[in-house]
Protein backbone atom coordinates (compact mmCIF):
# COMPACT_ATOMS: atom_id res chain seq x y z
CA UNK A 1 0.00 0.00 0.00
CA UNK A 2 3.11 2.59 1.04
CA UNK A 3 4.17 2.09 -2.69
CA UNK A 4 1.21 2.91 -4.37
CA UNK A 5 0.99 6.07 -2.94
CA UNK A 6 4.14 7.31 -3.80
CA UNK A 7 3.34 5.78 -7.55
CA UNK A 8 0.47 6.48 -7.98
CA UNK A 9 0.89 10.70 -7.84
CA UNK A 10 4.35 9.94 -10.25
CA UNK A 11 2.18 7.64 -12.49
CA UNK A 12 -0.43 11.10 -13.06
CA UNK A 13 2.30 13.58 -13.44
CA UNK A 14 3.65 11.66 -16.36
CA UNK A 15 0.48 11.28 -17.78
CA UNK A 16 0.37 14.54 -19.41
CA UNK A 17 3.90 13.93 -20.53
CA UNK A 18 2.97 10.42 -22.49
CA UNK A 19 0.24 12.15 -24.19
CA UNK A 20 2.57 14.56 -26.16
CA UNK A 21 3.72 14.18 -29.28
CA UNK A 22 7.79 14.33 -30.23
CA UNK A 23 8.88 17.58 -30.94
CA UNK A 24 9.21 17.61 -34.31
CA UNK A 25 13.14 17.08 -35.86
CA UNK A 26 13.23 20.63 -37.10
CA UNK A 27 13.59 21.71 -33.68
CA UNK A 28 16.02 20.01 -32.96
CA UNK A 29 18.20 20.69 -35.93
CA UNK A 30 17.05 23.98 -34.89
CA UNK A 31 18.17 23.95 -31.74
CA UNK A 32 21.47 22.68 -32.65
CA UNK A 33 22.16 25.75 -35.14
CA UNK A 34 21.66 28.23 -31.81
CA UNK A 35 24.15 25.98 -29.96
CA UNK A 36 26.17 26.30 -32.14
CA UNK A 37 26.00 29.77 -33.26
CA UNK A 38 28.86 31.89 -31.38
CA UNK A 39 27.00 34.89 -31.50
CA UNK A 40 24.41 33.16 -29.31
CA UNK A 41 27.21 33.09 -26.23
CA UNK A 42 27.75 36.97 -26.53
CA UNK A 43 24.06 37.59 -26.75
CA UNK A 44 23.99 35.36 -23.68
CA UNK A 45 26.59 37.02 -21.73
CA UNK A 46 24.84 40.55 -22.56
CA UNK A 47 21.76 39.05 -21.13
CA UNK A 48 23.69 38.24 -18.01
CA UNK A 49 25.55 41.50 -17.44
CA UNK A 50 22.15 43.46 -17.84
CA UNK A 51 20.41 40.72 -15.03
CA UNK A 52 23.35 41.39 -12.99
CA UNK A 53 22.42 44.56 -13.07
CA UNK A 54 18.79 44.89 -12.53
CA UNK A 55 19.82 42.49 -9.42
CA UNK A 56 22.31 45.44 -8.38
CA UNK A 57 19.84 48.21 -8.42
CA UNK A 58 17.11 46.61 -6.43
CA UNK A 59 16.55 48.39 -3.54
CA UNK A 60 16.70 46.67 -0.66
CA UNK A 61 16.91 49.34 2.32
CA UNK A 62 13.76 48.69 3.64
CA UNK A 63 13.80 45.31 4.30
CA UNK A 64 17.05 45.98 5.91
CA UNK A 65 15.50 48.02 8.25
CA UNK A 66 12.59 45.53 8.67
CA UNK A 67 14.78 42.64 9.45
CA UNK A 68 17.23 45.12 12.02
CA UNK A 69 13.62 46.01 13.54
CA UNK A 70 13.51 49.84 12.58
CA UNK A 71 11.50 52.64 10.89
CA UNK A 72 12.88 52.65 7.54
CA UNK A 73 14.69 56.08 6.91
CA UNK A 74 14.97 58.09 3.86
CA UNK A 75 18.52 56.82 3.17
CA UNK A 76 17.13 53.36 3.16
CA UNK A 77 14.87 54.13 0.44
CA UNK A 78 17.14 54.73 -1.40
CA UNK A 79 19.60 51.64 -0.33
CA UNK A 80 20.05 49.54 -3.43
CA UNK A 81 22.15 46.11 -3.63
CA UNK A 82 24.89 47.36 -5.15
CA UNK A 83 25.57 50.08 -2.14
CA UNK A 84 25.56 46.91 0.62
CA UNK A 85 27.55 44.62 -1.78
CA UNK A 86 29.90 47.96 -2.58
CA UNK A 87 30.97 48.42 1.15
CA UNK A 88 33.41 46.12 1.63
CA UNK A 89 34.40 45.91 -1.89
CA UNK A 90 34.79 49.11 -3.75
CA UNK A 91 35.86 47.60 -6.75
CA UNK A 92 32.79 45.67 -6.73
CA UNK A 93 30.93 46.87 -9.67
CA UNK A 94 34.08 46.30 -12.23
CA UNK A 95 34.89 43.04 -10.80
CA UNK A 96 31.87 41.60 -11.12
CA UNK A 97 31.24 43.13 -15.07
CA UNK A 98 34.65 41.53 -15.37
CA UNK A 99 33.42 38.19 -13.91
CA UNK A 100 30.62 37.79 -16.37
CA UNK A 101 32.65 39.11 -19.73
CA UNK A 102 35.78 36.41 -18.40
CA UNK A 103 32.68 33.89 -18.60
CA UNK A 104 31.70 34.38 -22.31
CA UNK A 105 34.80 31.81 -23.26
CA UNK A 106 33.00 28.98 -20.72
CA UNK A 107 30.01 29.75 -21.99
CA UNK A 108 30.76 29.29 -25.36
CA UNK A 109 32.51 25.85 -24.33
CA UNK A 110 29.33 24.79 -22.87
CA UNK A 111 27.22 25.57 -25.65
CA UNK A 112 28.99 22.97 -27.93
CA UNK A 113 29.43 20.58 -25.60
CA UNK A 114 25.67 20.65 -25.41
CA UNK A 115 25.03 21.28 -29.33
CA UNK A 116 27.35 17.82 -29.50
CA UNK A 117 25.60 15.90 -26.40
CA UNK A 118 21.52 17.20 -27.80
CA UNK A 119 21.42 14.44 -30.52
CA UNK A 120 22.40 11.37 -27.74
CA UNK A 121 20.39 13.54 -25.50
CA UNK A 122 17.12 13.01 -27.93
CA UNK A 123 17.88 10.27 -28.47
CA UNK A 124 17.64 8.89 -25.21
CA UNK A 125 14.02 11.16 -24.41
CA UNK A 126 12.84 9.38 -27.57
CA UNK A 127 13.66 5.89 -25.52
CA UNK A 128 12.29 6.95 -22.58
CA UNK A 129 8.85 8.23 -23.78
CA UNK A 130 8.34 5.24 -25.71
CA UNK A 131 8.74 3.26 -22.63
CA UNK A 132 6.79 5.05 -20.99
CA UNK A 133 3.89 4.70 -23.77
CA UNK A 134 4.79 0.83 -23.41
CA UNK A 135 3.94 1.12 -19.77
CA UNK A 136 0.63 2.97 -20.03
CA UNK A 137 -0.42 0.37 -22.84
CA UNK A 138 0.40 -2.72 -20.54
CA UNK A 139 -1.73 -0.83 -17.77
CA UNK A 140 -4.71 -2.37 -16.25
CA UNK A 141 -7.82 -0.84 -17.20
CA UNK A 142 -9.94 0.23 -14.67
CA UNK A 143 -13.42 -0.40 -16.29
CA UNK A 144 -12.61 -4.47 -16.49
CA UNK A 145 -14.72 -5.71 -13.99
CA UNK A 146 -13.10 -7.25 -10.76
CA UNK A 147 -13.74 -11.05 -9.71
Amino acid sequence: MPKSLILLPLLVCTTPAIAQSAPPQAAFAEAERVLADPSTADRLTNVVQALSNAVLDLPVGQIQAAVEGRPATPADRNTTVRDIASRDDPDFDRDLQRKVAQAGPAVRQSMKAMSQALPEMMQGLQHAQKALERAAANMPDPDYPVR
